[in-house]
């Protein structure tokens, strides 16, 4: 049974860092993309970034490029989301998936990915 488990969400002022983690069981990340999804109370679920080891490409949405970085650790099946000067309008529901292969050019559609995690809240806020 495919398990992806994120981790990490908290109550963060604007200006902090926090770092999202989503650990797989029963799946491998390898030859995977892992992408990156939130959805804040009223707004629809938008994809934040995709990554994948297969070809070293990452996708960044332009709200979150230059602040968010993505990455995996495939000894430890568990992928990051280290997240820098944070802002309001970050705050969410955060959400890993994965999918087997590259990220695609289109890579913020929900239905690039089939196995989904339950999601952490991040609250940015003073």
């Amino acid at each position: 049974q495919v398990q992806l488990v994120e981790s990490g969400g908290a109550l963060v002022r604007p200006g902090g860092s926090l770092r999202l983690s989503c650990t797989a069981s029963g799946y491998t990340l390898d030859y995977s993309r892992v992408g990156w999804f939130r959805q804040a109370p009223g707004k629809k679920r938008e994809g934040v970034s995709c990554t994948s080891d297969t070809d070293g490409v990452t996708y960044y949405a332009d709200s979150v490029k230059g602040r968010f970085t993505v990455s995996i650790d495939n000894d430890k099946k568990t992928a990051y989301l280290e997240m820098n000067e944070l802002k309001s309008e970050d705050t969410a529901v955060y959400y890993c998936a994965a999918e087997g292969g590259f990220c695609p050019p289109v890579w913020d559609k929900e239905w690039e990915y089939t196995h989904w995690g339950q999601g952490t809240q991040v609250t940015v806020s003073s």
